[in-house]
């Protein structure tokens, strides 16, 4: 009996030390969860899903709890109202929710894309493309208000096209259904953001002649963002959060665009991948992707120059009232 009682004590100590250790590595490996709502699923955020499917993220500790919110309006609502920790979106939105004196304003702290996103597309091929030839031509632009618009604008006056007088320009037709307007025969040239823009060149339904990103400058056309309690209150994860995207930026900076695709392929399971490599390629030739995540001073003006030139521009912010660089210089250092 006493050989048998020492078996169990030692098998009933074996089990007590295995759960033990157990549990003390399921709380050592713990992640603490982000939720982040994006304003749209995009190839131009192609950094964003390197970080979570290379596993930078958890590196840092975090996991990641991504949902796409679809627009502008609603991924701000989403996180003002708690519904997502950190959102990516435009950073006028965070100069629309100032100008409506919030209480707790919303802080740009990482900046993604550094280009507008859209392209040119024309539906006949056109030789040495010269901007003049939109002169009096039917013009599918984007929804008023939105930074697609505001920087086609702001490009169209920039070579002297005046795009409310030289232009029969539509605005009227919701985003989702612009591609289709112009498919359907709908306007002689359109903007448009990627993938649409190179599968309607591969199936010939268009040609890209220019690209609005390459003739705007740099602009933080997108951001990652928080209210300024979250901010203060979750110091670590933001920095843990910046410091996973860095290290993405800088993957994506070094990696080719067939590596690319082939990384954040999942995200995108109805678009060939093909078409993937081909929208990546073209996003890094011409510098969209941000290499590290800071939002600077001349950008941050920039972007007010396009909104003050669109007539949407609430008044002019300083940079330090919306931009919070602290933790990317940090990190990029």
């Amino acid at each position: 009996m006493k050989k048998w009682t020492r078996i169990a004590f030692t098998l009933l100590l074996t089990t007590v030390l295995t759960i033990g250790l157990t549990a003390c590595g399921g709380e050592k490996n713990e992640l603490e969860k982000v939720r982040v709502a994006e304003v749209t699923r995009s190839i131009f955020y192609a950094p964003q899903y390197v970080a979570i499917e290379k596993g930078f993220f958890k590196e840092e500790g975090l996991n990641i709890e991504l949902t796409t919110t679809w627009g502008g309006d609603k991924t701000m609502t989403t996180l003002l109202s708690d519904g997502a920790d950190i959102a990516l979106v435009g950073s006028e939105t965070s100069i629309y929710v100032h100008a409506q004196g919030a209480d707790d304003p919303v802080i740009n702290f990482a900046q993604l894309t550094q280009t507008d996103g859209t392209f040119l597309v024309s539906r006949e091929k056109v030789e040495n493309f010269d901007w003049n030839q939109l002169k009096g031509s039917t013009f599918l632009g984007q929804r008023k208000g939105g930074m697609p618009q505001m920087v086609g604008e702001f490009v169209l006056k920039q070579h002297g096209v005046d795009p409310h007088n030289d232009l029969n320009l539509i605005q009227n037709i919701d985003f989702a259904n612009i591609a289709n307007a112009f498919a359907s025969g709908t306007g002689d040239y359109v903007q448009l953001f990627e993938p649409t823009a190179s599968i309607f060149e591969k199936e010939g339904k268009g040609h890209i002649v220019a690209s609005f990103g390459t003739e705007s400058g740099h602009v933080p056309y997108t951001t990652f963002m928080a209210k300024d309690s979250y901010m203060k209150e979750n110091k670590d994860a933001i920095e843990k959060f910046t410091k996973a995207l860095y290290k993405a930026q800088k993957w994506v900076e070094d990696s080719s665009p067939e590596e690319i695709a082939e990384v954040i392929e999942p995200y995108f399971e109805d678009t060939e991948l093909d078409i993937i490599e081909t929208v990546v390629d073209r996003y890094k030739s011409q510098g969209s992707f941000a290499t590290d995540p800071i939002l600077d001073v001349e950008e941050w003006n920039n972007l007010q120059s396009i909104m003050d030139e669109a007539g949407e521009l609430p008044g002019q912010v300083d940079h330090e009232t919306l931009v919070n660089t602290s933790v990317a210089e940090k990190v990029s250092e």
